[in-house]
């Protein structure tokens, strides 16, 4: 109708294609309010498209409805129908990146902690996304933690409420300025996760390999091959479940992630580091080739 009426008429077109002209207004008129109505919908729609393509209209909703969304199904269901997303379901399978190319090539030749022996304190941080339930179980946020091998020590972390590339940066530069506080740097470091297309994407490599010149370590069986950090995350969630489930909102689950963190990296006593903290090994080893900022206040 748009690519023909102004050539030949509204009527001549209506009557080519038998369409009365009060239907053609009708829903020309209802389809352009609609638009305007839930046109704040389109980008975060898009988001759980792009994280979940294969997501139909009722696994959508709940994720609209945890971004501050609520709406119905029969909603979803009609803007789906209406932007035309629901065909991304339906698209054929991305070419895969070049690093995930690389990483489907050399296989088990990516993982450097495998092939190296006991790695020295401050030599490897392992790290992963793990889901946190909170506010009583009723919503779910994302922890990212990045913690040495032989200290313990949690040298970063970021709290939010998608496991994404932005979240994984912010973790990674806490974990840059607390090493800079103690007068190191993260070149040279190894860092250990799994494929996650957050940890192969250009982005996360980039700030890694190119922004703070340090190593990466991929596992070849996603957490299997990080048991490290699967045991960071269970002790970190189990001590502190209770405590998750009190929270009412996201502002108020990331202060409680630093103040676990802080008892995490300066009183909870580790089996592995002689039944001491973190921050109390680091001192007592000398490993640290000037105190950092803010270690002392970790101990009390």
């Amino acid at each position: 109708m748009k690519r023909n009426a102004k050539t030949y008429g509204l009527n001549v077109v209506l009557d080519a294609i038998g369409l009365p002209k009060s239907t053609w207004y009708y829903w020309k008129d209802q389809k352009v309010d609609y638009e305007l109505k839930y046109a704040h919908l389109r980008d975060p729609l898009l988001g759980v498209l792009r994280e979940n393509p294969a997501y139909g209209y009722r696994k959508i909703g709940p994720d609209l409805h945890e971004f501050g969304y609520p709406v119905g199904e029969w909603i979803v269901r009609r803007i789906l129908k209406m932007w035309d997303l629901s065909l991304q379901r339906w698209a054929g399978k991305p070419k895969p990146s070049v690093p995930r190319r690389i990483l489907a090539k050399e296989g088990d030749g990516m993982n450097l902690v495998a092939r190296m022996g006991q790695p020295a304190p401050l030599e490897v941080f392992y790290t992963d996304f793990t889901e946190i339930r909170y506010a009583k179980r009723s919503r779910k946020a994302y922890l990212m933690a990045l913690v040495d091998d032989v200290t313990k020590w949690t040298v970063g972390w970021a709290v939010g409420s998608r496991p994404n590339t932005e979240l994984a940066l912010e973790a990674l530069s806490m974990a840059a300025a607390t090493l800079a506080d103690a007068g190191l740097s993260l070149e040279g470091r190894i860092i250990h996760h799994d494929r996650d297309t957050v940890y192969t994407g250009y982005r996360w490599l980039r700030a890694v390999l190119i922004t703070h010149r340090a190593r990466i370590s991929f596992s070849e069986n996603g957490a299997k091959g990080n048991t490290s950090m699967e045991s960071f995350n269970g002790h970190f969630k189990g001590e502190s479940k209770s405590l998750f489930h009190d929270t009412a909102n996201l502002w108020e689950l990331d202060r409680l992630v630093a103040q676990q963190m802080a008892y995490y990296n300066g009183r909870r006593r580790h089996a592995t580091l002689g039944y001491t903290a973190p921050m109390d090994y680091i001192i007592q080893e000398e490993i640290l080739p000037q105190p950092a900022v803010g270690l002392a206040a970790l101990r009390t």
